[in-house]
């Protein structure tokens, strides 16, 4: 397909390069008005959506937890978890990216007023208020007020270094208690991950460590790679470290641990050795490669955890770094085995975990074995716990689906048609989610109330 033959290229083809430019000098203004138009509809939006009591606000996640703090700073109001859904989605973002997003609006409109004026009257850039609200949403309402004067009639001028200064000055001079608390807190956050494998059975690390620890690990990783060199690798240096890294991992590896029955007191020496569980799935065709030499070269698989592609020779590849090998029972995705009770089985939670891969709800992209699974239809009002009637809702949209005014009718395996409470459907299916004409009627031929339950499809 030739882009060029579009009809908006086609109207800019052969135009000097002065007028191409005062196009695009329009378009930057014409899209600073949209997003402050777009600050103004959500500022509004949350003046008409505000709740009292902390339970029934929107609060912010730390990876899969829901920390309990609202979106906003002290001071600015509380808004409905619920609602917030529906703006959202209506947004076009994801679940979590969203409520970020809303919450620095409400942080700037509410405590930092002199620079959300400055948005309003164009001088200030909507994404840089946006850093300036990250920076100052834990603080209290006299320090926020602080970096506020600071900042806003500035805040172009002013370096993200120097933002961090006197972001760290309004802490000090009005809450020294926090300042202490955060310095704390930092220590709490130190980590070290290691990536799932790509589908070059590669992994990407990456940590936040002690400075001290950092300096010994990288000593300790520099004296490997330089020996690796001495005794006749080719390698980079850069490849070396790595190496070195895994030859540091598998020492310990090669350690006896040494444990204790706690019911017989038995002294147990075992190694640790290496333990994995993947999920992949295969033709029968590619099941008999694997386990054999014949077959295509380009014969893949799909690796479940990892939700990539996976070539056969890779997996060979670790079937044979494996100490032991355990096949599980072949599950057949369209398979459908109702039970006559409200307990999910956990062959059902399985074979709905890899069938859905994540959150059903329109956007969110919480991995499935992280959800709770939904009984379409209610197993109180008649539904059957059955795969075709489970679901992947992450708790948050779980019980949005339960106690507010969101609805989902399955149009076919892996196909979810959503209403919003005021009427907005969305369409969730593998290629993600898709807004569709706003707001409106469930389509004639899904209004029977049997099929959602508690839902007047005239409403």
């Amino acid at each position: 397909m030739d882009l060029r033959s579009s009809t908006a290229a086609a109207e800019h083809d052969g135009r000097p390069v002065a007028e191409l430019l005062n196009v695009l000098s329009a378009g930057v203004r014409r899209r600073a008005d949209l997003m402050i138009d777009e600050w103004a509809a959500i500022v509004a939006w949350a003046d008409q959506n505000v709740v009292d009591a902390p339970e029934h606000a929107a609060t912010v996640r730390d990876s899969f937890v829901d920390t309990g703090v609202p979106i906003a700073g002290p001071g600015a109001p509380l808004v409905s978890e619920f609602h917030l859904m529906e703006l959202i989605a209506v947004l076009g973002r994801s679940p979590d990216g969203g409520r970020v997003y809303v919450g620095r609006i409400i942080e700037c409109a509410w405590r930092l007023p002199l620079l959300y004026g400055q948005v309003m009257s164009g001088k200030v850039a909507t994404w840089r208020a946006e850093r300036v609200a990250d920076l100052t949403r834990s603080l209290n309402p006299d320090a926020a007020a602080f970096v506020d004067r600071q900042v806003a009639s500035r805040v172009g001028r002013v370096g993200w270094a120097e933002m961090d200064r006197v972001v760290a000055t309004a802490v000090l001079r009005y809450d020294p208690v926090a300042a202490e608390a955060r310095r704390k807190e930092a220590a709490d956050h130190r980590h070290f991950d290691v990536g799932a494998a790509n589908e070059n059975g590669l992994a990407v690390i990456g940590g936040l460590l002690d400075a001290a620890d950092a300096a010994d690990l990288d000593d300790a990783v520099g004296r490997r790679a330089t020996l690796l060199g001495r005794l006749g690798s080719e390698e980079s240096l850069d490849v070396r470290r790595a190496v070195a890294v895994g030859e540091l991992a598998r020492n310990d590896l090669e350690l006896d641990l040494l444990t204790t029955d706690e019911e017989t007191g038995e002294m147990v020496v075992r190694s640790a050795g290496r333990k994995a569980e993947i999920s992949v799935h295969l033709t029968d065709t590619m099941l008999s490669e694997v386990v054999g030499d014949g077959g295509e070269p380009n014969s893949v698989g799909r690796w479940h955890e990892g939700r990539r592609p996976v070539l056969k020779e890779q997996i060979r590849e670790w079937l044979r770094t494996a100490t032991s090998i355990s096949v599980q029972p072949v599950i057949d995705l369209a398979d459908c085995d109702p039970v006559d009770r409200y307990e999910i089985p956990q062959r059902h939670r399985k074979q709905v975990e890899l069938r859905d891969t994540t959150c059903c709800f329109p956007g969110c992209s919480r991995r499935a074995e992280r959800c709770d699974l939904d009984h379409r239809i209610p197993h109180a009002e008649g539904g059957s716990t059955c795969p075709c009637d489970l679901h992947p809702l992450c708790r948050r949209h779980h019980r949005a689906k339960t106690h507010s005014g969101w609805r989902y009718f399955v149009l076919m395996p892996g196909h979810l048609l959503w209403r919003s409470p005021h009427g907005w459907f969305f369409h969730v299916g593998p290629n993600g989610t898709q807004a569709l004409d706003p707001p409106g009627h469930w389509p004639d031929a899904l209004a029977d109330p049997a099929l959602e339950p508690g839902l007047d499809p005239a409403a």
